[in-house]
């Protein structure tokens, strides 16, 4: 029997109504505002009404460095889920909304995978409830004031050769990673340098992910600096005074959506951040709440703990006055045997000895977490190709750090694949071992603070940049940002900035390329090796394959 797509198993999926969703978690449908049968927004009103209730118990789930031959982070944390509401557990997941540039491209959406993914799966791949989209007019629309002040008059003076602001769209176009805007004659505006980044990697989707309510979005909206002046003085959108038509794009977008797994246990889904650019993290508004409405919060972070958790930890958690009680590092053989050294064409043989060489990747990974204080287990996301003899070694070499691997096969067997794993995150949780710390005082210089996760996470000896980048280091301390955290932009498949360095690399060095001050985020954004905020299309994309059928479905979306 031929093994049904994503796509195929989502949409025989037998979906609830959104309002019995609602019920589960206390929530009256008039707190509700619909999208159809079933998605709805929940109401900034209702959530305040509840904010003073008892948080739940918070469990991030991680992964190894991310392989061509894919861990299944989403899919692990839908059905760890699904497995804790099965058990018993008052249980709610927070994930982040898919950009369209993976869906397009070649990593694929975030809704899950199998038995174990959030429904309806092409709605919440492709526009969703368009938050997306008001992020993105949002950025967008400060790009527009800023060249139409300098159009006329200019009274604040901004040097047009040292704006930092930079367009968005939400599609992987490398075409527009930089651009001459302006061009036409006079009545085009300024003529400059200019350029586009992916919406997630927009300092509005960080923003809006690390915002309080609506009063905390506008004012790190009005902090953001969007360029210089001629002096080389920073200019703020509070001084364009842009902040307030910002909020109002964004009024509605803020309010976190809800949607339902495919066993109809509840999901809060809301901003996206890519965590190779970006700080990784659905939005602080989701995850507070989910923490108000269930006992416990399963949460994820994007690619490997390295980018992902790091960021959770250091700048989600350290924000937002977050205390996580447990982690799931998720891992499979082919990912571990791909670290090893096997190509993907030969990961369906066993190979143990391949196996404990890639372990290293995870031992990295298992001793990064330990820094932060919370306890772990290992998720071994089960495929049918793998042996026993593979699942022992993962198991053996965990039991040397004091770390339980756990199997699990949601993918195949949704809820009911995970229950050994979700009653062993419930004894985490409970068993009050979780004394959670950040990685680096506020205090450090934000030169330290890189060169901190730089050797502490990534086993470099050190980090190096050229003089302009160590004077913009200089610069931003001078300016009073040192206290920020920082946020690495990095390749996300090794712990170098060569994504073919495999395994677990040290003694190399990270090089700074640029930094970038996020100001209303509150947090200095340093960009690594080769990565780019506007990434590219595959040879062969995936949206060659996405389709509408006869019957007005849609076709090849995984």
């Amino acid at each position: 029997m031929a093994v049904k797509s994503d796509i195929e198993i989502a949409q025989a999926a037998t979906l609830r109504p959104i309002q019995d969703i609602a019920e589960k978690l206390g929530i009256p449908s008039d707190a509700l505002i619909p999208f159809g049968r079933d998605k709805a927004k929940i109401g900034a009103d209702f959530l305040r009404r509840v904010g003073d209730r008892e948080d739940g118990k918070l469990i991030l789930v991680t992964a190894v460095s991310p392989t061509p031959a894919g861990e299944g982070k989403t899919t692990t944390t839908v059905g760890l889920g699904d497995a804790m509401n099965r058990i018993g557990k008052d249980a709610l997941i927070c994930l982040r909304e898919p950009s369209l540039g993976p869906c397009f491209g070649m990593k694929g959406g975030a809704a899950g995978g199998g038995y174990a993914q959030v429904v309806p799966m092409t709605d919440i791949n492709l526009h969703f409830t368009g938050d997306f989209h008001a992020i993105g007019a949002a950025n967008n629309l400060l790009a527009a004031l800023i060249d139409n002040h300098m159009h006329w008059e200019n009274p604040l003076n901004i040097d047009p050769r040292r704006i930092t602001w930079r367009r968005v769209v939400d599609m992987n176009d490398r075409a527009l990673r930089n651009v001459t805007s302006g061009l036409g004659g006079y009545m085009n505006g300024v003529v400059r340098e200019a350029g586009f980044d992916i919406t997630v990697a927009s300092e509005i989707m960080a923003i809006f992910c690390l915002a309080d309510d609506l009063k905390d979005l506008e004012s790190r909206l009005g902090k953001i600096v969007l360029g210089y002046t001629r002096d080389n003085e920073p200019v703020t959108v509070r001084e364009l005074n842009a902040h307030g038509a910002m909020t109002a794009l964004l009024r509605d977008a803020l309010q976190p959506n809800l949607v339902q797994t495919m066993e109809n246990n509840p999901a809060l889904m809301h901003g996206g951040p890519f965590a190779n650019i970006a700080h990784g993290c659905n939005s602080v508004i989701a995850t507070k709440a989910g923490l108000k409405l269930s006992d416990y919060v399963i949460t994820e972070a994007g690619f490997g703990a390295d980018l992902g958790a790091e960021k959770f930890f250091n700048i989600k958690c350290r924000k937002a006055g977050l205390s996580p009680d447990a982690v799931v590092l998720v891992v499979t053989t082919k990912a571990l045997k791909m670290q090893g050294g096997v190509s993907k064409d030969g990961l369906g043989a066993e190979n143990v000895e391949a196996l404990r060489k890639g372990c290293g990747n995870l031992e990295r990974h298992i001793r990064n977490l330990a820094k932060f204080g919370v306890p772990a287990v290992v998720a071994i996301n089960r495929y049918t190709a793998d042996t026993d003899a593979e699942i022992d070694a993962v198991g053996e070499f965990c039991r040397q750090f004091g770390v339980e691997a756990v199997t699990s096969t949601h993918w195949a067997d949704g809820g009911k694949g995970a229950t050994e794993l979700a009653e062993r995150v419930v004894r985490l949780c409970d068993s009050g071992a979780a004394q959670f710390r950040t990685l680096y005082g506020d205090d450090l210089s934000l030169w330290e603070k890189t060169a901190t996760i730089a050797r502490e996470i990534y086993g470099a000896d050190d980090i190096i940049a050229d003089k302009k980048v160590r004077a913009q280091f200089a610069k931003y301390e001078k300016e009073g940002f040192g206290n920020y955290p920082i946020c690495m932009a990095k390749t996300q498949y090794s712990f170098s900035t060569d994504p073919n360095l495999l395994g677990a690399p040290s003694g190399h060095v990270v090089p700074v390329r640029e930094i970038r001050l996020a100001a209303g985020a509150e947090f200095v954004v340093v960009v690594c090796g080769a990565i780019m905020t506007m990434p590219g299309l595959p040879r062969v994309p995936a949206a060659n394959d996405i389709r509408v059928n006869d019957e007005g479905r849609i076709e090849g979306l995984f």
